[in-house]
């Protein structure tokens, strides 16, 4: 028995491998083409265990991945493997394009292959886990109740945009060829291992080195912040009990605005870490020009989840952020391991 994990080099999905071997002894089988957000340093203390197995390949690749699944017959394939970042999107969609929705295809056609083949019984076990994004839903008002489930798809970034596509190929593929799928929609991941190109871990590294933290607009954009390992305890549950062609969405319950967060931030490494001139890091904060058609708030509603699977987060945001502040602040050799030349090239061009 093994599961197969794509995109398990990045930040979520690193997380889940490490998660997972770390409560079970199943083979995982972890694909990755190693992009700029593949890391394999996330995956190091795993060097030598036999029950992670890597392959540097791409989701687009269909008979590569239709080869690995008739090697390995995996049990279920969680898809991990995406173009995440907004800001990316914009200047560049194409990337988005090939990966999210074409990728995924790949991925689905190969699957489907794979699990017809299969005897009755592992056919019947077999899941496809497609693990997607609360900003397919669109933005909300402040005083909009959070998304459920049912909301309507609103996307309004090219990244978005290509994961809401992915999902309707996912839908699609449960509909029309009876593919085994659960598909989940978590709200803003955070935690050890992640790129910095994201808010928590660019605040973090940037205020450290004494340089500005931008903030888009007037910083009043709203997002629910999960802890990453909370995700994958979600991502388990769902595996292991969810009702197949269903949907889950997966969130903090952590309403909070993107100022909030670096003043939070601040506070942490003032205590953590002052400044040699005993100064606060909030001083370093400036705002920049919004980003086009930044979303005003997400939100997630979890209900579902908790009420038919009983899973629940286990950090608030304040434990949560608690331990990403120590884990960045002890970690210094992964950092300086993915703040490449190409990391500070997109830095100088984004702000």
């Amino acid at each position: 028995m093994c599961v197969f994990v794509t995109g398990g080099a990045g930040f979520i999905g690193g997380n889940f491998v490490l998660d997972w071997l770390a409560q079970s002894d199943e083979l995982v089988v972890n694909i990755d083409k190693l992009t700029y957000a593949g890391n394999l340093q996330t995956l190091a203390s795993l060097q030598g265990d036999d029950r992670h197995v890597f392959v540097q390949a791409d989701i687009a690749d269909f008979e590569r991945i239709a080869e690995l699944l008739r090697t390995h017959q995996p049990r279920a394939l969680i898809n991990f493997a995406a173009e995440s970042h907004v800001d990316r999107s914009i200047h560049g969609p194409g990337e988005f394009i090939q990966t999210n929705v074409v990728g995924t295809f790949n991925l689905l056609e190969a699957c489907r292959g794979y699990w017809s083949e299969l005897p009755a019984a592992q056919r019947a076990g077999f899941r496809f886990l497609h693990v997607s994004t609360d900003e397919v839903y669109g933005s909300l008002t402040a005083d909009a109740p959070a998304f459920t489930e049912g909301h309507r798809y609103e996307p309004n970034s090219p990244y978005s945009a290509s994961k809401a596509a992915s999902d309707h190929l996912v839908r699609a593929w449960h509909h029309t060829y009876g593919l085994p799928v659960l598909t989940t929609h978590c709200s803003n991941n955070y935690g050890p291992y992640h790129f910095p190109e994201k808010l928590i871990p660019l605040v973090i590294l940037r205020a450290l080195a004494g340089e500005a933290l931008p903030i888009y607009g007037d910083g009043q954009q709203v997002r629910d912040w999960l802890y990453v390992k909370d995700h994958c305890s979600a991502i388990r549950r769902v595996l292991e009990q969810g009702q197949v062609g269903e949907t889950y969405n997966v969130g903090g319950w952590n309403e909070k605005s993107n100022l909030e967060v670096v003043h939070t931030l601040c506070d942490l490494l003032d205590e953590q870490r002052p400044r040699a001139d005993g100064r606060s890091y909030r001083e370093q904060i400036r705002f920049v020009q919004d980003r086009p058609g930044h979303d005003r708030r997400y939100a997630i509603d979890a209900s579902r989840l908790e009420r038919e699977l009983g899973w629940r987060p286990q950090e608030t945001f304040a434990s949560g952020l608690q331990q990403t502040v120590t884990w960045y602040l002890h970690n210094t050799a992964w950092i300086e391991g993915v703040t490449s030349g190409s990391y500070r090239q997109w830095l100088a061009q984004q702000y």
